[in-house]
């Protein structure tokens, strides 16, 4: 589920997702064990947001996703 309040992050790099992604994974940890775990549900969905954003960013760059030349299971 993604967070409902994060905006448009469609200018975002993949570097800068990467690193935003890193950022909330260090909070993620931190608020965990602490036991916040209304704060560590909020991160959780900011962090599926941008990664979901990277892994589409990723595939336009890579629209070629035919794997067939790589694996023969014939």
């Amino acid at each position: 589920m993604e967070h409902p309040l994060i905006g448009n992050i469609d200018h975002l790099t993949e570097a800068e997702l990467i690193e935003k992604i890193t950022e909330l994974n260090k909070k993620y940890y931190a608020s965990s064990s602490m036991g916040n775990f209304q704060l560590t549900n909020q991160i959780g969905m900011a962090i599926e947001t941008y990664r979901n954003k990277l892994i589409q960013k990723q595939t336009k760059q890579n629209p070629d996703n035919n794997f067939e030349d790589k694996i023969d299971i014939s």
